[in-house]
């Protein structure tokens, strides 16, 4: 069966019915929210304080609510209208924009400490019409440069990706440091069929040089896989056995610092009863 970027261009391949079908998968739930922490943990962000993430073709918003679930703000664009309506059915905290990745952002300059982005960089590896501006070389270079300019420096950007060839890898990586990016791909589990993920952890800052690059995980089999996952889960929870509460008083009153930080209207004001908890009613 072939991957959906060879299907049909995403804004026509996520109608109605496959945005619903997509996002009530339960194991499409599970690999997003999997290679999402895996994301986040190439990001290297620092662990006490909210970031202001981008998260790129971000769909019906399965990866933006993992970030909110870790204590970060974001905002999210994608080209498909059913996917973001979805996101907006499931009411997230993530401003959602409606745009084609492969014409560019329109950003501030520096205005997202980090930026995310599952299973989306190969859609940029079709050209949709034979026009010299649908040419994947074109779109990825707009796509690269204008994400450049609107991430902070130094910070960095992590693409989780589906490559058919070496050469996809190598064009891709070539146009990212033609637009300033330091960097380059990381691979987990290189040995197994069924586990094998790419990341692209692209540099902002220091020339590209003075950040250490990560490591890919090693192993062979599943079980390799699911013990990893284990350990990301037990890593995120108490000495109780429960999940860490990561909207504390403390993380709201930062988070909402950096909303205002970020010009947005209408943030409710501090009090005593900000983070306080609701008492149920019946």
């Amino acid at each position: 069966m072939s991957r959906p970027e060879h299907q049909a261009p995403p804004e026509i391949y996520y109608g109605d019915a496959e945005a619903k079908k997509y996002t009530q998968n339960t194991r499409n739930k599970q690999i997003q929210a999997d290679m999402t922490y895996r994301a986040l943990e190439l990001l290297n962000l620092p662990s006490d304080e909210p970031a202001f993430l981008l998260d790129i073709g971000c769909g019906s918003g399965l990866s933006g609510e993992i970030l909110e679930e870790e204590g970060h703000i974001w905002a999210g664009v994608d080209i498909a209208p059913s996917m973001l309506e979805v996101a907006l059915e499931r009411e997230l905290n993530g401003d959602l924009f409606l745009q084609d990745i492969g014409q560019g952002f329109g950003f501030r300059p520096g205005s997202f400490d980090g930026a995310i982005s599952i299973s989306v960089l190969q859609w940029l590896l079709n050209a949709e019409t034979s026009h010299p501006t649908s040419s994947p070389p074109h779109r990825l270079t707009r796509f690269f440069t204008t994400l450049h300019s609107a991430l902070r420096n130094p910070s960095r950007a992590v693409f989780q990706f589906y490559p058919t060839s070496d050469d996809q890898i190598q064009l891709i990586t070539s146009i990212a440091q033609k637009a300033g990016f330091g960097g380059g791909v990381v691979v987990d589990y290189p040995n197994s069929k069924k586990a094998r993920k790419v990341f692209l952890c692209l540099f902002v800052g220091g020339g590209g040089t003075q950040q250490q690059m990560p490591k890919g995980i090693e192993g062979e089999d599943d079980e390799q896989v699911r013990f990893e996952r284990r350990r990301e889960k037990e890593r995120k929870r108490d000495v109780s056995g429960k999940r860490k509460n990561m909207k504390d008083k403390d993380w709201i009153l930062k988070k909402k610092e950096l909303y205002r930080q970020r010009g947005k209207e209408g943030v409710p004001r501090d009090s005593k009863f900000t983070g306080r908890r609701r008492k149920p009613i019946f």
